[in-house]
């Protein structure tokens, strides 16, 4: 009887089920994808009703979708656990509530340094920050002083290429004559320039630097820490680093540091970078002295 009605109405209507319009590829992909985030935010509803919760406060803008090109704050209320970082938060928001914010991550053990975000005012690794250890609402933002890309994704290349103009890599005057043989340091100069190798170019410390923000050319302490790494190995050849000390002697480089702290406080590696930067201007006026 069903089947018959049904054969009746195709008929009435002039069109087979064959013939009914199929929406496209793409707009069933979309329409399963607002499925499946309605489901996941009605499952976090019902799971947030008996657990503890966390309130984040996201920094959000997207200049290529109109609508979005107002910087604003979104509210996301993140079940608890203890352990739970702010990467941790941010990726359950995401994945729950939101697969459009977007934010760096990869490593998720405070080597890779994609994450480094201004979360309750101060520069921290997502990874390496306990929500337990933050007061609500959590507010998390990208760096200050670099150009946002979207939402908490903010433009690294000034980063890197005053990272590379302090022309970060080893150069003795010469080699080994054998190819297998080592070239040694001894224990007190590794000690010396071993806090230095530990930057992992997560940005933190030049966001964090008010010289850095009014002055665009400023090397930066990150660059400068590099260049102290190489300058302060014993293995370094002499005419290279005469070299790397005229790029920290110009007007730039180590003299506009005006010794704030400000970055080595915010250093989520522990590095004095400050020390660094101070001893590099000691250096700088030693090769400067003449006696004669």
């Amino acid at each position: 009887m069903s089947t018959q009605t049904t054969d009746e109405d195709s008929e009435a209507t002039g069109q087979s089920d064959s013939e009914a319009p199929a929406s496209s590829p793409g707009e069933r992909r979309r329409a399963e994808k607002r499925e499946r985030q309605t489901e996941k935010a009605r499952q976090a509803a019902e799971t947030e009703s008996d657990e503890e919760t966390v309130l984040l406060k996201v920094f959000r803008y997207d200049p290529e979708v109109e609508g979005k090109r107002e910087p604003r704050f979104d509210d996301f209320h993140v079940p608890f656990y203890k352990g739970m970082t702010v990467l941790d938060a941010l990726i359950y928001a995401r994945d729950t509530y939101d697969s459009s914010l977007t934010f760096r991550h990869s490593c998720r053990q405070a080597i890779c340094g994609s994450d480094a975000l201004f979360i309750n005012g101060r520069q921290r690794l997502g990874c390496k920050t306990q929500l337990s250890d933050l007061d609500e609402p959590v507010r998390i933002e990208p760096l200050p002083h670099q150009d946002v890309v979207k939402d908490l994704v903010v433009d690294m290349e000034h980063f890197y290429d005053q990272m590379e103009s302090v022309e970060p890599y080893f150069d003795p005057d010469e080699l080994p004559s054998d190819d297998m043989a080592e070239q040694r340091q001894s224990r007190e100069n590794r000690e010396k320039i071993k806090m230095s190798t530990r930057c992992i170019w997560c940005g933190a410390c030049m966001s964090s630097c008010n010289i850095a923000a009014g002055d665009n050319q400023y090397l930066g302490p990150a660059a400068i820490n590099k260049a102290y790494r190489f300058a302060m190995d014993e293995r370094e050849g002499d005419e290279r680093k005469e070299k790397r000390m005229e790029i920290m002697e110009q007007e730039h480089g180590v003299w506009r540091c005006q010794t704030q702290f400000s970055c080595t406080e915010v250093c989520p590696k522990d590095i004095p970078l400050t020390e660094h930067i101070q001893e590099l201007k000691r250096e700088a006026v030693k090769s400067n002295l003449k006696f004669w």
